[in-house]
């Protein structure tokens, strides 16, 4: 039976989208990779399964990588996740269940807002494999010991674990080359999301993102929301900046609860089908002719 999707993409972040409330199915890892590839498949950075919510909120959102394996968060692909859920409930807010916890979207003018909850910085919370007092900046480095070529990134859970890495110019770094290294560190027993971050001004940050069981992303959203509060944290930024990425700018405000607060656009780019045991896929517009 073939199972029905929404391709939707913040800021070039890219989802399949599936609702098993209608019938759906979420297919196995190897399935998702086969979709996720972006010359025989669909093509996508994480693969959305949407489903009854046992604690009572409107969603609960469920999160594979392209690599298909399962994560807590995505902050991009929770504003497409709201802007269905308001569009289906017809409020102005929408409240998402995921393994990372319970998040709430909102409308905010044309765009759309997510409460993304409370940094962790501890140690032990992020995680990493030995003991940091100061996760400001820790040690691990990339290059010869005396002339590193990325060195003391700042650490932080904001529902997945993110190195930042600050530096004068994102594009000299070859993130491509150094962020499966990094991701796969020992440090990091879950793996993590590696960004090189640039900031410009104290409410301007421009970043790009190595987005762990995805690879090069051009927007991600939590990695947004780490440089935020990392160079915050650090006196590099104020609590609330533009983060610039390949795909576009994010709004990100660390507020006085703590909590972060990511604001930009969601958009719908196709429906279609996919096969849950083959992986064969085809647009919507296609099947009808």
């Amino acid at each position: 039976m073939n199972t029905p999707f929404l391709k939707m993409n913040g800021l070039a972040n890219d989802f399949v989208v599936v609702d098993t409330r209608a019938g759906g199915v979420r297919p196995a890892p190897e399935i998702i990779r086969k979709l996720a590839d972006r010359k025989t498949g669909v093509g996508f950075d994480q693969f959305i399964t949407l489903e009854r919510s046992p604690s009572g909120a409107d969603i609960f959102m469920r999160i594979d990588n392209a690599d298909g394996g399962e994560v807590a968060a995505c902050g991009n692909a929770t504003r497409c996740v709201a802007s269905l859920v308001m569009a289906e409930t017809g409020k102005p807010h929408a409240s998402i269940e995921t393994r990372a916890g319970l998040l709430i979207g909102q409308i905010s003018g044309e765009a759309i807002s997510v409460d993304m909850g409370v940094p962790k910085f501890d140690w032990q919370s992020i995680p990493l494999a030995e003991e940091f007092h100061d996760t400001r900046a820790i040690e691990l480095q990339i290059g010869p010991v005396d002339a590193p070529v990325l060195h003391s990134p700042a650490v932080v859970n904001v529902g997945n674990p993110h190195a930042v890495f600050f530096v004068d110019d994102v594009d000299a770094h070859q993130i491509e080359r150094f962020g499966p290294l990094l991701e796969n560190h020992p440090i990091f027993p879950e793996r993590a999301n590696i960004t090189v971050a640039h900031v410009e001004t104290p409410n301007r940050i421009r970043i790009r993102t190595w987005e762990r069981g995805a690879g090069l992303t051009r927007a991600c959203g939590t990695g947004a929301c780490a440089t935020l509060v990392t160079a915050a944290r650090t006196g590099r930024s104020a609590r609330e900046a533009v983060i610039a990425m390949p795909g576009g700018e994010l709004t990100i405000r660390w507020d006085e609860r703590d909590h972060i607060w990511m604001t930009g656009p969601a958009e719908t780019e196709f429906a279609g089908t996919f096969d849950p045991e083959t992986g064969a896929w085809q647009r919507a517009e296609e099947a009808a002719e």
